[in-house]
């Protein structure tokens, strides 16, 4: 870093301590009791939030270690990991500094990352990877034909210590080091858009353990709970127009803010070990079942989200706010709405209250949440957010007109309509969608369920969706 970057630095952390909500009463570098894998902005508008306002935050410092990309982890240390949250609501902007983060760490800085996870004062580690980041095959275990996760098996095999590169071989090296110290008990809590999280992640970790220390099975039984979640908060990645903001704004030269919605939520449920800072009494909810509110929010929201993302911009739309304006798109919305709230068991009133909260939601002109941002990584997403619903309108005798236009929007964007394709599995899915439309839309759907493609209803419907969207 130059001596111009360290002086930045340095005015820069001098003046969000000054904005900080705990300046007042000197609140120092918390210690660090968390763990966080996968730093980016959806944590540090979400999980780093709720811990910066939870009552235990003095107790519960996180180190947070990014994926692969170092610079995220040196803009922050530069910061004292200090960085201002920008909350845009129609009525006007608030700014806050989050103190939450007391190490920022690059994934390469393994020795860290082992002798955190190593450390008996360590009781929790959050996970924000992103759906590709389980490296799941299609029965839902550990993908073992994956390259990297043959790398890094191969590594641990030969090396408990060696530096390993993929999110469940990360967690599997961690618990390596923490049974070697003798460090206790530690608890996992999976924060990504997956149906039953923790299931999903322990499965892949599990996988990777059978293959690199069978021994090791019996020690995680024993010493790892698993806290199944649903995360919620719109997160745009970060523009120099959102950093010109918080100048304006606040007076920091601030490298890294995060800009989101005053909306928030997150749901827990499962086997907290080692306790956690109090995340209830800054308004997570404790609940014996997560499933719900999970499939309320990966159904209407995120569900309508792909809708938005793939047939939105094929439309010429940039933003959710620019698609949900446009009436074709959002009676897509409303219809597909409707299909997936036949299925919630949640109470009619609430499911209304948070359709209702959706639209201001995307509607809201400060958040530029781009829909290129979300059309990536389709392979991931469209089984957990679409074909739930897909599958139990078939079961009751329906050809459902929203999940089927869903799935024919993805299809014409891996054939190159609307938002680049950008996913973990383009060699394997976007091949199936070329060709004449029929034959795309069968390879598609046998990709995605082999029942599917032999439903003429089904293979009706999407052809009839590509040919609509293609007006």
């Amino acid at each position: 870093m130059s001596a111009g970057a360290s002086s930045r630095g340095h005015d820069t952390t001098t003046a969000l301590r000054r904005l900080s909500r705990s300046a007042g009463d000197g609140r120092p570098v918390a210690p660090v009791r968390m763990l966080h894998l996968g730093v980016g902005n959806f944590f540090r508008a979400h999980q780093a939030w709720y811990t910066d306002r939870s009552p235990g935050a003095r107790q519960w410092g996180i180190a947070a270690f990014t994926g692969r990309r170092p610079q995220l982890a040196d803009e922050l240390s530069a910061q004292d990991c200090l960085y201002t949250l920008v909350t845009r609501r129609p009525d006007g902007d608030r700014f806050e500094v989050v103190s939450s983060i007391s190490e920022a760490h690059a994934a390469a800085d393994h020795d860290a990352w082992l002798r955190l996870f190593a450390a008996p004062s360590v009781g929790l580690v959050t996970i924000t990877v992103t759906e590709a980041g389980y490296l799941r095959a299609a029965d839902g275990g550990l993908d073992t034909d994956s390259s990297a996760v043959q790398e890094d098996l191969d590594a641990l095999r030969a090396d408990p210590r060696a530096l390993v590169h993929t999110a469940p071989l990360r967690l599997v090296a961690g618990l390596l080091a923490r049974r070697a110290a003798g460090a206790g008990p530690i608890t996992l809590v999976p924060c990504d858009n997956l149906p039953d999280n923790a299931a999903t992640l322990r499965r892949v970790v599990r996988d990777a353990i059978e293959r690199v220390d069978p021994e090791l099975a019996p020690w995680a039984d024993q010493h790892v709970g698993w806290v199944t979640t649903m995360v919620d908060r719109i997160t745009p990645a970060t523009t120099d127009a959102d950093r010109e903001l918080v100048r304006a704004g606040t007076g920091v030269d601030d490298a890294v803010p995060v800009v989101t919605e005053p909306f928030h939520e997150w749901v827990l449920s499962g086997d907290f070990r080692t306790g956690h800072p109090g995340w209830d009494a800054a308004g997570a909810r404790i609940v014996p079942d997560v499933v719900p509110f999970e499939q309320r929010k990966l159904w209407l929201l995120n569900g309508s989200h792909s809708l938005l993302a793939y047939a939105g911009s094929a439309r010429g739309n940039a933003t959710v706010a620019e698609a949900v304006a446009d009436p074709t798109c959002r009676g897509w919305v409303e219809q597909w709405w409707d299909e997936a709230a036949r299925h919630l068991t949640l109470g009619t009133a609430e499911v209304t209250a948070y359709r209702a909260a959706l639209l201001e939601r995307f509607g809201n002109p400060a958040i530029r949440h781009a829909l290129a941002q979300i059309a990536t990584d389709g392979s991931q997403k469209i089984p957990a957010r679409v074909l739930p619903v897909l599958r139990a309108e078939l079961g009751q005798g329906r050809v459902p007109d929203g999940a089927t236009r869903i799935v024919a929007a993805w299809i014409r964007h891996l054939r190159g309509a609307g938002a680049p394709v950008q996913d973990a599995r383009a060699d394997e899915v976007q091949p199936l969608a070329q060709g004449a439309p029929e034959q795309a839309v069968r390879a598609v759907l046998g990709w995605l369920d082999p029942a599917l493609a032999s439903d003429e209803r089904l293979v009706a419907a999407v052809l009839g969706h590509l040919t609509e969207l293609a007006r």
